[in-house]
């Protein structure tokens, strides 16, 4: 599968997979103990309350953080090997919930720095970070300090970071959290355009659009996922005589404990 770099149609992904994966923060219980679960191609809303481990999961799957046990593999690939990891991470693109701007840096060179830490050469990491820019739509704003940018725009940035080494699968960690309603619905846009040529797997706790963007609903409540299928039997679980636009909040809440 190609990247929107190259502006072909969405291809064949190798599952990302996590094989029994245990993972824990020092002395605290595991987040993860001996989960077993594959995100399918296509774009999947990974949802969850806040602290049901979604941030984890991600981090895991970026190679960020490495099992205590277990297994996180993209086809042949092992994130925690050694001799994979450099061809794992080109593979992955990853998104956390905070984009910080490197003092001193533009856009471009923010981008481009980001695609020469995934393997690139210089040339091909500047060649390539105009593309990326372009892709999210932040062409015009390539030569602007990247501290000088908004928030949304940070957020595309991002995007822009995790697409400039030609990734199969970008990951995507709360990616509205702290945006306004227009700078969310323009992210969303963004996600919904760029899902034709790239596989996405986008955490989140906000129920709105499921329909309009996503193929897979995959809800992850305390460690462990308690949901997996497609939009229309992710709907399905809401009571009948729920209004259509409150659907998926309330099948959402059907599947989580606590509070939501």
């Amino acid at each position: 599968m190609l990247c929107p770099l190259t502006a072909t149609p969405l291809g064949h992904l190798v599952p990302l997979r996590y094989a029994n994966c245990t993972f824990g923060y020092r002395s605290h219980a595991p987040v993860l103990a001996a989960l077993t679960l594959e995100f399918p191609p296509g774009c999947t809303v990974l949802l969850g309350p806040n602290g049901a481990g979604k941030s984890t999961l991600l981090s895991l799957g970026a190679s960020v953080l490495s099992p205590g046990a277990g297994s996180v593999t993209l086809g042949s690939l092992d994130s925690a090997r050694r001799r994979d990891r450099s061809a794992y991470r080109r593979r992955v693109g990853w998104l956390p919930q905070h984009i910080n701007p490197v003092p001193g840096l533009t856009a471009r060179e923010q981008v481009a720095f980001a695609g020469w830490l995934k393997g690139l050469s210089k040339r091909q990491a500047w060649d390539q970070s105009a593309k990326a820019l372009d892709d999210v739509k932040l062409g015009e704003l390539g030569s602007r300090r990247s501290h000088e940018l908004s928030g949304g725009q940070l957020r595309r940035l991002g995007i822009a970071q995790a697409l400039v080494h030609q990734a199969d699968l970008v990951l995507l960690d709360e990616p509205t959290a702290g945006l306004d309603p227009v700078q969310r619905a323009v992210f969303r846009e963004l996600v919904a355009e760029l899902t034709q040529t790239v596989h996405f797997v986008v955490s989140t706790h906000q129920t709105e659009d499921l329909a309009d963007i996503y193929d897979t609903v995959m809800v992850f409540d305390r460690g462990d996922v308690t949901f997996q299928g497609d939009v229309g039997e992710f709907l399905a679980l809401a009571p009948h005589e729920v209004p259509v636009d409150r659907r998926a909040e309330m099948a959402y809440r059907s599947l989580v404990r606590g509070e939501v």
